[in-house]
């Protein structure tokens, strides 16, 4: 495994979790995403020899580590520009008082399906792009 790739893929995390506490609207957080992914699938199927879904997957655990820590650290900058997020915490009765805590325990769930997502991103850029031949073992 590329430690080193799954880190420095998952800094456009870091870079999308300072930028949802109050830069980027709810609405446009999305596009971001899309393309974020995109490039991250190209990138590691352009510099693995394989485990493509793995890498996607582990991108996305990372990410959800780095806006987690945001979202929770700026909570009350965050919760101002993402109403919905505010409304799914109230209608989670027993965690509704306690948000931070809410996301921290949803966190590892988000980033495990949108590790999918990337992890299957990953995997279709793989087939469509050539990248290192794997090393030949002795």
């Amino acid at each position: 495994m590329n430690w080193k790739l799954i880190f420095q893929l998952s800094l456009f995390g870091l870079i999308m979790a300072f930028g949802t506490v109050s830069l980027i609207p709810e609405k446009t957080e999305g596009i971001f995403w899309v393309v974020i992914f995109i490039f991250c699938a190209y990138v590691i199927a352009k510099r693995c020899t394989g485990r493509y879904f793995l890498y996607g997957f582990l991108v996305s655990i990372f990410n959800s580590v780095w806006i987690t820590l945001a979202h929770v650290i700026f909570y009350n900058s965050y919760i101002l520009h993402h109403m919905d997020m505010a409304k799914m915490g109230d209608n989670m009765h027993v965690l509704s008082t306690h948000p931070r805590l809410l996301m921290i325990i949803l966190s590892p769930i988000f980033g495990a399906i949108f590790g999918l997502f990337q992890g299957l991103f990953a995997f279709i850029a793989s087939k469509i792009v050539k990248g290192p031949m794997p090393k030949a073992q002795v």
